[in-house]
């Protein structure tokens, strides 16, 4: 209201031409920077209540927040800017060509990082893993998520080793979420044969008794053996269990093939390997 009144003095007063201009330009300044701040805290404030229906505002979420708050600030900013010029009756056009032709140059110099940056923000938007989860990128990479930034993603391996991927790379690339899906539970696979003429209900018995003592298998889903083939040396048997978090798969694989072996050792069940057998005949000549 103020700024308001002092408008409509000027316009009444008679003043000189220039003297007129600074005041009137002094009082749109001040107008546009009211407005932006309480531009940027209405957008704040709005972000943050449609962040809290994650569950209707699928694409906004407290972790997407500052990506969103961010941009809606870059936008107020630069509108502010744009009004700045006008209020003092700036030429606009050659400021407009000239950050033309510098977002150009730009643009060309650092298209590696601007395609890391864009490939954040589909990770982030498109939100394929979240930190904590565990995924495999088709070029071999696995590890833990523990970090997602506009740049570069970072993993964390089993042999504590830290890699950081280009999310420009992670953009194009096909990712396996070990801890997406319903829950985290990660299902444990073991193979193994055992020799032709063993009684397949106790070979059964004994795999399902070896996976239910390892530690890491839990009872939800129940563990499972399927006979799953015939071989050239061996009948074939598949165990199947479930570990509650993908970083104990390689633990709990460890333990059930220790179970299983020394299970089927102490039943007297064969573990047969393949073999051949040679067989000489004497010839004419000999």
């Amino acid at each position: 209201m103020l700024l308001i009144g002092v408008y409509v003095a000027v316009l009444i007063l008679d003043l000189h031409p220039d003297l007129f201009r600074v005041i009137v330009g002094v009082v749109k300044t001040l107008a546009i920077l009211l407005w932006t701040t309480a531009g940027l805290r209405i957008c704040h404030t709005l972000l943050q209540g449609l962040s809290r229906l994650s569950e209707r505002v699928a694409w906004l979420d407290a972790r997407t927040l500052p990506l969103f708050d961010n941009l809606g600030k870059l936008v107020l900013v630069a509108g502010a800017v744009y009004c700045l010029l006008l209020a003092w009756d700036l030429n606009v056009g050659p400021w407009m060509a000239s950050a033309g032709v510098l977002a150009l140059a730009i643009g060309f110099a650092a298209k590696d990082s601007l395609a890391n940056l864009f490939g954040g923000l589909f990770v982030i938007m498109d939100s394929p893993y979240k930190i904590g989860d565990f995924i495999n990128l088709d070029s071999g990479e696995r590890g833990q998520v523990i970090k997602i930034g506009l740049r570069s993603t970072r993993l964390l391996t089993r042999d504590d080793v830290e890699i950081t991927i280009p999310n420009a790379t992670i953009a194009t690339s096909k990712i396996i979420n070990e801890s997406g899906g319903p829950w985290e539970k990660t299902r444990v696979a073991a193979t193994v044969g055992v020799a032709y003429g063993s009684d397949v209900d106790r070979v059964r018995d004994i795999l399902m008794n070896a996976a239910k003592s390892v530690e890491y298998v839990i009872d939800e889903p129940a563990p499972r053996v399927r006979f799953t083939e015939m071989g050239d040396s061996a009948l074939v048997f598949r165990v199947l269990c479930w570990v509650d978090e993908p970083v104990y798969r390689g633990r709990c694989l460890d333990e059930l093939n220790t179970a299983i072996y020394k299970a089927l050792n102490a039943a007297d069940i064969t573990i047969p390997f393949p073999q051949r057998d040679v067989h000489l005949y004497p010839t004419k000549e000999g």
